[in-house]
């Protein structure tokens, strides 16, 4: 397999690419959407929300975490999880930015 050459692109394009790879599976955007919706850090209630063993759960929190979509903190023998509002500052802005240039586009 050969080698991705990311030193080739920006960091930025680096950036929204490990951000558009952790989002590329239904059950992290399924956890996203949970996050949101409690609109708090959360424990253990992940794993009872998704149809998915725990050890699953845990690798797909572990992917958004790299990806910076999420935070957790150790609480007691828990990590709780939220919402990292900066990433998605992130993508608001990158995606706001598409919109704008295209809105004006006269492409086929």
């Amino acid at each position: 397999m050969g080698a991705t050459k990311t030193e080739h692109f920006t960091d930025k394009q680096n950036q929204i690419a490990t951000i558009a790879k952790a989002l590329g599976h239904p059950a992290r955007i399924a956890i996203i959407e949970y996050l949101l919706k409690v609109n708090e850090c959360i424990c253990g209630d992940i794993v009872n929300e998704l149809p998915l063993a725990q050890p699953t759960v845990s690798q797909h929190l572990k992917e958004l975490k790299n990806a910076g979509l999420i935070k957790g903190n150790i609480e007691g023998n828990a990590i709780c999880y939220c919402i990292n509002e900066e990433t998605f500052d992130v993508l608001k802005t990158y995606f706001s930015n598409i919109i704008a240039v295209t809105k004006d586009q006269k492409c086929c």
